[in-house]
């Protein structure tokens, strides 16, 4: 198994920001990275973010970071309609995810059925056979391949959010560690929901505005619906992992071991 680590490179201590994906951030967080059980998280390791429709800076500017592989968790009808801008020097893999399903959030009537809907999304994450097997071959190449390495979905909040929570959860970080850097999407990536907000106002009206609001952030509610489901069909997210995915100690000890200074 590789256990390679990227060089001593030096990390900025706030976030890194890209101007056109203003999702981009380290699964560590900033600083020295968040405290876990017997240490703190190394930086650099693992980066998120949202759709990768990136300036040349910006392109340029994860090279710069060496990162090796991105992970696309879209459909591919979302890798079609807007395909990554091309990173020199990493390798692209396609490792479909479901996401937002278009004929769920069709002709929604209030905020609560789209915070429903969103629950259910999060549900399939942890019940839906094809979403299980995405993330374990996602965490598997996280564990395995060169480092550093990139995954990201279109807003990068709910698929990336739970990959995220995963590597946070393996690395043992505590939950509420977890739900706060769940819950920063909402902060950094204020601008561009601010945007598709506008759209939607000027395509269907003010009124729509504030029904599909709840599509567009993330909430508790929705990762305490995927942790619930966790807990009913596997006990723990330690169960989850290893039964629902099927990932032993070799890949969970060397993600842990990649992730934990």
């Amino acid at each position: 198994m590789t256990d390679t680590h990227p060089s001593s490179r030096p990390m900025p201590e706030e976030l890194i920001r890209l101007a056109s994906a203003d999702n981009f951030r380290d699964v560590a967080g900033t600083g020295t990275g968040y405290p876990v059980a017997g240490g703190r998280m190394r930086r650099g390791i693992f980066f998120r973010s949202n759709e990768l429709q990136l300036t040349a800076a910006d392109a340029g500017a994860l090279a710069d970071l060496g990162v090796a592989i991105i992970h696309d968790l879209r459909s591919s009808m979302e890798v079609d309609a807007h395909p990554d801008a091309e990173v020199p020097g990493a390798t692209w893999q396609h490792v479909e995810v479901t996401g937002i399903p278009t004929e769920m959030v069709q002709g929604l009537a209030d905020a609560g059925a789209a915070a429903r809907v969103m629950r259910e999304v999060y549900d399939a994450f942890v019940v839906s056979p094809a979403a299980r097997a995405s993330y374990a071959r996602l965490l598997t190449d996280l564990a395995t391949g060169p480092l550093p390495q990139l995954f990201h979905c279109t807003a990068g909040k709910d698929r990336t959010g739970w990959a995220s929570a995963l590597l946070l959860e393996v690395a043992g970080a505590d939950r509420a560690t977890i739900l706060a850097d769940y819950l920063l999407t909402n902060d950094v990536s204020a601008a561009t929901r601010t945007k598709y907000l506008g759209m939607i106002e000027e395509h269907l009206g003010p009124d729509a505005v504030a029904v599909y609001e709840p599509t567009m952030v993330v909430d508790e509610s929705y990762l305490q619906a995927a942790y619930d489901k966790v807990a009913e069909h596997y006990g723990s997210v330690d169960g989850y992992l290893r039964e629902g995915l099927g990932l032993d100690d070799e890949v969970l000890g060397a993600i842990r071991s990649r992730l934990v200074a």
